[in-house]
């Protein structure tokens, strides 16, 4: 059943609430950014509904019964990204039994996203600036030019302007990426929205259970900096702890955390600055290692070590 108040719309099979004029106005500026070629960049923080912004592009545009296809740069380990964008030939490295076409093949006519974008390697960078510029490409191993039809739309939770200037990412990708930019604004920007998406997702967890005016009080006050992702996982866990089917305040105290404010960010930065050097000290400079050690990618932490403009040298294995 449709919030009150609030439109619901499924966009591949993804549930999605509107209920305030920022993501009103965003929606609308969707519809007709659908309607053209252009590559699309989505910006905004974490969890704050920009794969949402992108189904919505595909389900709006003219590719709408063409193929969708999605990827985190981040999630997929750096030596693997090449295969599973461009695709492989039998035998191009010791696991590749058979040949697999990649996921720019198989968005064909349709539309690929691309999430954390920022998180692609300078080498991985280039190869997808030729795709955008149209040039055919050979996957892993192949000996034949493979061409395709597809829009692309990239998303990020960084400063890309930024990673240009500091040398992190290319100026001419940011450009081509950046033919037409959407920003989604954070949750705390749209407080309407909270208890629309508050009953959401407690229906879907048990649809007898209900919130009393104090919670919804006081998840609207709250800011949210993990945005929608932050809300659903409060109200999951409130539903779960309370004690009966009507929620009231008291059982969000304890799931609501206070957002730190710029003291504490900072602090947390330092921590995890000299957590990282650290590790990088003990094993012996070992960048590979130390990534495994602190449970991130290797590209993740030669982002932040390019971020504390901290000089390290890299030691090969």
């Amino acid at each position: 059943m449709s919030p009150q108040n609030g439109s619901t719309h499924n966009l591949l099979g993804m549930t999605v609430i509107i209920a305030s004029e920022p993501m009103r106005r965003l929606m609308g500026q969707v519809e007709r950014v659908a309607r053209s070629a252009a590559t699309v960049l989505i910006s905004g923080e974490s969890g704050a509904g920009k794969e949402m912004v992108a189904r919505a592009l595909h389900v709006y545009s003219g590719r709408a019964h063409r193929s969708w296809v999605d990827l985190s740069c981040a999630a997929v380990p750096e030596q693997l990204l090449e295969s599973e964008l461009f695709g492989h030939e039998r035998g191009a490295f010791s696991s590749a039994d058979a040949a697999k076409p990649g996921l720019f093949e198989l968005a064909h006519q349709g539309t690929i996203f691309l999430d954390e974008v920022g998180e692609l390697d300078p080498r991985m960078q280039v190869k997808l600036l030729r795709v955008l510029d149209g040039a055919p490409y050979y996957r892993l191993g192949g000996l034949r030019k493979v061409s395709v039809d597809v829009r692309v739309v990239a998303a990020t939770n960084q400063n890309l302007e930024l990673a240009v200037a500091q040398g992190r990412f290319r100026g001419d990708l940011y450009h081509r990426l950046n033919q037409v930019n959407l920003h989604v604004p954070p949750l705390r920007e749209r407080p309407e929205e909270v208890a629309h998406l508050a009953r959401f997702f407690l229906s879907r967890h048990d649809p007898r259970m209900t919130l009393e005016p104090d919670a919804l009080c006081m998840l609207e006050s709250h800011s949210w900096p993990g945005n929608i992702r932050e809300l659903r996982n409060v109200v999951i866990q409130a539903a779960v702890l309370a004690p009966g089917p009507r929620l009231r305040a008291e059982d969000f105290r304890m799931c609501v955390r206070k957002s730190p404010g710029p003291d504490v960010s900072r602090n947390l930065e330092n921590m995890e600055r000299r957590l990282i050097l650290q590790t990088l000290d003990s094993t012996g400079g070992h960048q590979q290692r130390a990534a495994a050690a602190l449970g991130i990618s290797r590209r993740t932490l030669s982002r932040k070590l390019k971020v504390y403009q901290t000089d390290v040298v890299e030691v090969a294995s």
